[in-house]
């Protein structure tokens, strides 16, 4: 922030968000998570406020609580598809699990929102930092891994 002006900063940031437009268009959601990503860039690059960059992991656990919350209603769920690339004949027995791994990145988006949102609007820089750069990429380690041995114990059980 010290080095980079906002509007450049959001220049780029939307030109990423360009460069994966392609892909994520065919996603569910895809089109709502670009516009409203590219929506976030222009807004940030005309008010040049650099405050405002400190929403955008608000935006983006929105966006993904959106992508996560409408495959739960119009299917196939987002980890559901996940688990197809590695395994396209995914079994029938399988599916209620996505389910319910959906559910779980689901409730964390939730969390994640509130406390991006609650250290955006109350909390120092400094640990907004710590939370959006350090902590959430702690818990959603914590969520793979989880998820990935408790993957391991069922199909080993099964």
């Amino acid at each position: 922030m010290e080095h980079v002006s906002t509007p450049i900063f959001a220049l780029v940031l939307g030109a990423i968000w360009l460069i994966r437009a392609p892909g994520l268009l065919k996603q569910p959601g895809g089109r709502w998570m670009v516009g409203a990503a590219l929506a976030y860039c222009t807004l940030l690059a005309f008010s040049g406020e650099a405050a405002m960059l400190r929403w955008y992991p608000t935006l983006i656990s929105a966006l993904l609580l959106f992508v996560f919350g409408i495959s739960l209603k119009y299917g196939p769920t987002m980890v559901e598809r996940i688990a197809r690339v590695r395994e396209p004949n995914l079994p029938a027995k399988a599916i209620p699990y996505t389910r319910k791994v959906t559910w779980v990145w689901v409730g964390f988006f939730v969390f994640n929102g509130l406390m991006s949102t609650a250290l955006t609007l109350w909390a120092p820089l400094s640990w907004w930092t710590l939370y959006n750069g350090l902590i959430a990429y702690f818990i959603m380690g914590v969520l793979f891994a989880g998820e990935w041995l408790l993957r391991r114990r069922l199909r080993i059980a099964s």
